[in-house]
């Protein structure tokens, strides 16, 4: 059976993937910057401890592997590293080392119409490193999920406020899609001769009725109001002109989805109720 490796198993998508390589009785190494952050347990895996903005750190990592799966990116900005520090030069650091090594495979998980919003910096960063994955010689696949469910937790913490505030008129439609759903995604990848995965979970929902089931998940009255688009605009701009791009990019590409469909192919069990359900305690 085809040798794993996984980078960014450590992560929200990653611990899933590394899960789900497990269940599928996959031997896989996983490459971590914490081993005490290491999914399921320690024996099921062969762990490597190594910074991959750090080339130094992943020599001779791959000799033996057949398909690298990497996760990794920045979600939320720390340790004073840029997206091109982490989205591009990282996974770049980890493609040289695959061909290297003679790996195969690299399966690479950006994120649905990251290829059109290259004037985000995350997104250019992304697509630069797809861009050097297409002119390497290995064999690929690029992941597009258009969202997590976790991407979703702010509109059950506007509901726990009582009030939520939305662009427009909350009739943008997405459809985000479950770790767990995902990372059978990314798996079943390793055998396919697919090259770009667009995935979504399986309920298009709009912004209102995402608001909505958040409310009634809470038990509480739905209250919305609707913010003009000039809004979003202005807090873009303010926030691009007085702030960093390491503070920034997150709420640069969360206000630009906002404003527009981020729908998929439809994929998985999980339904965002279910999510809702289970998070709610922890509000």
């Amino acid at each position: 059976m085809k040798k794993i490796l996984l980078a960014g198993a450590s992560g929200y998508l990653g611990s899933y993937i590394a899960t789900e390589l497990y269940h599928q009785s996959y031997p896989t190494k996983i490459v971590v910057r914490n081993e005490n952050r290491v999914p399921l347990k320690k024996e099921y895996f062969e762990t490597i401890v190594a910074e991959v903005t750090d080339p130094a750190h992943l020599s001779g990592i791959m000799n033996d592997v057949e398909v690298v799966i990497s996760t990794v990116g920045i979600t939320r900005q720390k340790d004073g590293l840029s997206y091109m520090d982490v989205d591009y030069q990282a996974n770049l650091n980890l493609l040289k080392e695959a061909e290297k090594a003679g790996v195969k495979k690299f399966i690479y998980v950006s994120a649905l119409k990251a290829d059109k919003l290259t004037h985000l910096e995350g997104c250019k960063a992304k697509e630069k490193f797809v861009e050097a994955l297409k002119d390497s010689s290995l064999d690929y696949c690029i992941i597009r999920p258009n969202g997590f469910f976790s991407d979703t937790a702010e509109f059950m913490k506007m509901a726990h406020r009582g009030k939520a505030e939305l662009f427009g008129d909350g009739n943008f439609k997405m459809n985000p899609i479950h770790g767990e759903d995902l990372a059978e995604v990314c798996v079943n990848a390793i055998d396919t001769n697919e090259k770009t995965i667009e995935v979504g979970g399986p309920e298009v929902l709009t912004h209102n009725e995402i608001t909505e089931l958040a409310f009634d998940t809470l038990g509480k009255q739905v209250k919305i109001s609707y913010m003009p688009d000039w809004m979003r605009k202005s807090v873009l701009w303010f926030a691009r002109t007085f702030t960093s791009s390491k503070k920034y990019g997150p709420m640069e590409f969360f206000f630009t989805v906002l404003a527009m469909d981020m729908v998929a192919p439809e994929y998985g069990k999980w339904t965002l109720s279910q999510y809702f359900t289970e998070v709610k305690d922890d509000l």
